[in-house]
C-alpha cells in the first residue's frame, strides 16, 4: 500500500519499513529505549511520507477492501467464481534491495512450516528489522542505528525465540 501510494514500479525496503510501522509499532518498539522513541517514529514517518491525507486514504482502502472480503464470503457459492473473474491489479514486484532482506531473514527465521517436499520459512517483524538493521552500507541501516536500536536483544529475540510467531 505505501509503494502503490506512491505510484512505485516495485516494493522498496523503506516501504517495508514502513508497513511494519503501520502495522506493528507496538511490537518493534520495545527495540527502542524509551529517550529514542519520539526520534525513531519521525523517522518513519518521513519513510512513509504519513500526511493526514495519506493516513486517512489508507484507513479507507483497509476498510473498503475488508468489507468487499465480507461481502464476497456472504455471496451465494455459484456466484463466487464470476466474482473471482474480476481482474485485480497486479502486485508489485519487490526491489533487489528488498528481495535481499527477505532472502537473509528467510536463512536466519527459526520457523519454518515443513511439509513432506519443501520447508518454508516464516518471517517475523523481527527477523525482517533485523535484517534490514543488518543492511551495510544501506542508509537506512545507518540511520536505524542513529535511532538507538538495540540490535543486541532484536538479535536475542530472533535467534532465540520464546513464542512462535503471530500470525
Amino acid at each position: 500500500m505505501v509503494a502503490k501510494s506512491r505510484a512505485a514500479r516495485a516494493i522498496e525496503v523503506s516501504d517495508m519499513l514502513a508497513g511494519m510501522y503501520i502495522c506493528d509499532w507496538e511490537r518493534l518498539a520495545q527495540y527502542w529505549s524509551e529517550n529514542h522513541q519520539d526520534e525513531i517514529e519521525e523517522f518513519l514517518q518521513r519513510i512513509c511520507q504519513m500526511s493526514p491525507q495519506r493516513w486517512h486514504s489508507w484507513i479507507e482502502f483497509y476498510d473498503a477492501s475488508r468489507r468487499d472480503e465480507e461481502r464476497r464470503a456472504r455471496v451465494w457459492r455459484p456466484l463466487r467464481g464470476l466474482l473471482k473473474q474480476r481482474t485485480e491489479e497486479e502486485p508489485l514486484a519487490h526491489s533487489d534491495a528488498l528481495a535481499a532482506v527477505l532472502r537473509q531473514a528467510g536463512q536466519i527465521t527459526p520457523f519454518y512450516d515443513r511439509t513432506r517436499e519443501r520447508s518454508i520459512p516464516i518471517l517475523t517483524s523481527e527477523a525482517v528489522l533485523l535484517c534490514i538493521a543488518r543492511g551495510h552500507g544501506s542508509e537506512i541501516a545507518k540511520k536505524l542505528a542513529e535511532t538507538g536500536l538495540d540490535t543486541a536483544k532484536l538479535e536475542r529475540d530472533v535467534f532465540l525465540p520464546r513464542r512462535a510467531p503471530l500470525s
